[in-house]
């Protein structure tokens, strides 16, 4: 739909209702829209509460009772005020009638222009491929998970019980290039409803069964400062520290969707006000369940914490709950995949258009007759890209399937571009705040303490894939 369009309708409206645009439109001449603070708290927590809360144990065994909770409010903190900063930069110019911006990048596009919105494109490109590796490789394990739990059942816990993940990553693709097919998968509307249901089902019941721990056991284990030197090196003890701050941003990571959530929000009040209160309410809920699920963990397993939470068999019984919160997991993941792979396969689709607009294998779309319903419409480049897309996906999951190193890579290469440096950068132009200024200074203060984590968290999860690497064998059933 053309503006040319909107604004013809617009006219309409007015001449049939005797309405003016307020009624039915909003100022850029799209729909009215009608999000408010709760509908966009809730978006914020299905995007945050993922598959992250599951190593959250893990990264607090490995820092312990002191730095543990500290990183994470400190992580809770940066997100928070690096979203509220972002919120300022929904709209160009004036907060209540700017021009608006509908996503990150149109947003780094209006304020920063240049080569920056390549290198934030790139960014967000790859960090979209990364999740959809590590999203295969979580519902992976979830499915492996499900066979050994009910295996242990079966032959009893001392039981070899060896699965291979292949078979069920060449499962999870399958679905994944049947859903990748349906366009505009991502905005189904019951899509964000189910996610956040399970993502909440399985969420708690890792909480319950560690707070049931606790109670059983009558003692709180871990310590102050984490993995004793004497479990592992020292220099093992500081690359997993490390990689255990990758694995807490990645629990962190959604400043990516937040400028089109803010595009579903209605006006006045002024939609960065609204914004601001979503996020606070969002963060504050997820630190708190974060809190809970990384600190019960932690409580019910001490230093032996599993990678994942809910597949690392510290819990063996009740058997059926750990199938229902794994079975949550994999729906879950398989719409996740969805919503992030979406606006990669789309952004691919709209280049592709524009280079070749003349290639009829681009272009056209073939009818494919459903009975009973419209026709599908076929498209055969759509088909054949997001199909190899999911193929890669999953061959790449194959090779590595190291849930919390993979994790804690994606944490550290976006969390600071995307939730740090260009808010902050935005934020500055946006508000003109003069070189040098105290603001300006504190500014870059925090984004180069940002960064600094960062590179930490890259290299730790880096160490850890090699040292993996070192005893893994690719396609073959680890023992």
């Amino acid at each position: 739909m053309t503006m040319g369009d909107n604004n013809h309708h617009q006219v309409f409206d007015v001449s049939a209702n005797g309405y003016g645009e307020s009624k039915c439109f909003d100022d850029d001449g799209r729909l009215k829209r009608s999000g408010s603070v709760w509908t966009a708290s809730a978006h914020i927590i299905t995007a945050v509460i993922g598959s992250g809360v599951l190593s959250l144990a893990w990264a607090t065994a490995q820092l312990g009772w002191i730095a543990g909770p500290t990183v994470l409010l400190l992580f809770s903190f940066v997100t928070y005020y690096t979203s509220a900063l972002l919120a300022d930069c929904y709209r160009s110019g004036d907060q209540v009638s700017g021009k608006r911006n509908y996503t990150y990048m149109d947003a780094v596009r209006a304020n920063l222009g240049g080569l920056q919105v390549k290198i934030c494109g790139v960014i967000q490109y790859v960090n979209l491929f990364g999740v959809a590796v590590g999203y295969t490789i979580a519902s992976s394990i979830s499915m492996m998970a499900v066979k050994r739990s009910d295996c242990f059942h079966k032959h009893g816990h001392r039981a070899a019980c060896n699965v291979s993940s292949t078979p069920y990553m060449i499962m999870f693709g399958i679905i994944e290039i049947i859903f990748s097919q349906i366009p505009d998968f991502d905005q189904i509307w019951w899509l964000s409803i189910v996610a956040a249901v399970m993502s909440f089902t399985y969420s708690t019941i890792g909480l319950g069964l560690g707070v049931a721990k606790v109670a059983e056991t009558g003692k709180i284990g871990g310590s102050l400062t984490g993995i004793s030197i004497g479990t592992v090196t020292e220099m093992q003890k500081i690359w997993k520290s490390f990689q255990a701050l990758g694995a807490i941003a990645f629990a962190y990571s959604y400043s990516l969707i937040l400028i089109e959530i803010q595009d579903t929000l209605k006006s006045p009040p002024s939609e960065s006000k609204t914004m601001k209160n979503a996020t606070l309410i969002s963060v504050a809920v997820t630190t708190v369940f974060y809190m809970l699920c990384g600190c019960f963990g932690y409580a019910a397993f001490g230093d032996l914490a599993p990678g994942n939470l809910l597949t690392g068999f510290g819990f063996y019984n009740p058997y059926w709950l750990l199938d229902i919160a794994n079975i949550a997991i994999v729906v879950h993941l398989v719409g996740a995949y969805q919503v992030y792979c979406q606006p990669l396969f789309a952004f691919v689709e709209k280049t592709a258009f524009e280079w070749y607009p003349s290639n009829k294998f681009i272009t056209k779309d073939i009818d494919v007759p459903i009975p009973g319903y419209k026709p599908f419409k076929l498209n055969l480049f759509r088909l054949v890209w997001r199909t190899i897309f999911v193929i890669i996906t999953t061959v790449i999951s194959m090779l590595m399937p190291f849930f919390n190193d993979v994790v804690g890579i994606l944490g550290a290469f976006g969390f600071w571009p995307l939730t740090v440096y260009f808010p902050v950068e935005m934020y500055i132009v946006q508000k003109k705040i003069p070189k040098w200024s105290a603001r300006w200074i504190s500014l870059q203060i925090l984004s180069g303490a940002c960064l600094v984590i960062s590179i930490a968290a890259a290299a730790g999860s880096f160490a850890g894939v090699v040292s993996d690497l070192k005893v893994y064998r690719p396609f073959k059933t680890p023992n």
